[in-house]
């Protein structure tokens, strides 16, 4: 199968269009962020970016662009990585003093919440993430990274060290303008669980993780 065939090029999706809402203290286990809201027009969804430090003073700043993963996030779901990953970064992020964190609201690649479960009914069944997804009738990955740019310009952040094994996510950010000045690994632990998911992200969609 071609790159173009599981790539949707960001380019060539409209350019989002958020409204900044409001910024409130987030205390957690490893710092206090800031949250901050937005609204993106055509869907109604709301996605937030927490921050620690200064952010917009030019110089890059440690970043994770996270996409929602409510069974990784929240329910503790050990058929992939998200929680993991979103846990590690934040915890990144407060060693450091200084970063932030994009939480997209694009649930399951791109999906949706409830064809996530039917793509992890399949997978029960013996489909792989990228089958399952293809059998739905959907691109393996239907991200539109376009949602980072009006948060990173309101955030004042110029450039970014990028917290990814995703080279897909940086060639998406680089068409659309975004500066990443270095990529540094997000590995967690493999379970018994997510080892096939992670072994798929790696051999399908070029994801830069170790078996």
């Amino acid at each position: 199968m071609s790159q173009n065939q599981f790539d949707q090029s960001t380019s060539s999706l409209p350019q989002a269009v958020l409204e900044y809402a409001t910024t409130c203290d987030l205390p957690t286990p490893w710092a206090t962020f800031r949250l901050h809201a937005f609204t993106e027009a055509a869907t109604g969804k709301e996605h937030l970016a927490m921050t620690l430090g200064e952010v917009g003073d030019g110089s890059p700043v440690l970043a994770r662009m996270h996409s929602e993963c409510l069974t990784g996030d929240a329910l503790f779901s050990q058929r992939c990585d998200c929680g993991a990953q979103l846990e590690a970064a934040l915890k990144k992020i407060a060693e450091e003093g200084r970063g932030v964190l994009l939480y997209l609201r694009q649930e399951g690649r791109g999906i949706g919440l409830v064809n996530k479960l039917r793509a992890y009914h399949l997978q029960d069944g013996g489909a792989d993430t990228v089958e399952a997804n293809q059998a739905l009738g959907f691109l393996p990955d239907q991200r539109n990274y376009s949602l980072v740019v009006p948060m990173l310009a309101h955030l004042g952040i110029s450039s970014l060290r990028l917290m990814t094994n995703n080279p897909r996510k940086i060639n998406a950010l680089t068409v659309l303008g975004v500066n990443v000045t270095e990529r540094i690994a997000l590995l967690v632990e493999r379970t018994a669980f997510n080892t096939r998911y992670l072994d798929t992200k790696a051999a399908k969609l070029g994801h830069l993780i170790a078996p």
